[in-house]
């Protein structure tokens, strides 16, 4: 899943000693565990969007033993949390897919599960598993609801391919007893 408006600008802190007892979400990686909604979580996969011009963001895939989430950090002039669910893209109101292909971009207003959704962003990037150095072309779209506590993201991976995620925006101080491995 993506998350195109979660931008971060690259900053390799050589040197300095981590403290893995003040980790925070900035400090992920796979295999360590965390509280969130009072389960304990797993980071299974680590993501990272480029952005260009050396903006970064990271997506953790967190599961449970029935559960999987993806959490988004943007680490840029001010941190940006969000937790979110992949969706099945057609059980969005609109025909996203084929508004998106024929008008290369998708509809400026979405309703999902009776909730509109409006657009406030597209970002062309990169984006990989750090697993491994293959970096995957992708546009993705951001959608608030009216409060802007719920997002809607919309991703397009080639010609054809799309995926679609349905989250919320999260504080930092929503995730506690950070173990790393």
């Amino acid at each position: 899943m993506v998350l195109g408006w979660f931008k971060k600008k690259k900053n390799e802190d050589a040197g300095q000693a981590f403290d893995p007892t003040q980790a925070t979400v900035r400090d992920l990686v796979q295999g360590a565990f965390l509280d969130y909604d009072l389960k304990t979580w797993e980071v299974r996969e680590v993501f990272e969007y480029d952005w260009g011009d050396n903006f970064f963001s990271d997506e953790f895939l967190l599961t449970t033993a029935d559960e999987k989430i993806y959490l988004s950090v943007e680490d840029g002039d001010d941190l940006f949390i969000s937790v979110s669910t992949k969706i099945i893209i057609h059980d969005i109101e609109e025909d996203v897919v084929g508004y998106t292909i024929r008008n290369e971009t998708p509809p400026m207003k979405l309703t999902y599960q009776g909730e509109t959704y409006y657009r406030k962003s597209e970002s062309i990037g990169y984006w990989r598993n750090v697993n491994n150095d293959k970096w995957t072309e992708l546009v993705s779209w951001l959608y608030y609801d009216r409060d802007q506590k719920n997002i809607l993201t919309i991703e397009q991976w080639g010609e054809e391919e799309f995926e679609a995620s349905r989250g919320k925006v999260v504080q930092e101080f929503e995730f506690s007893n950070i173990i790393m491995p």
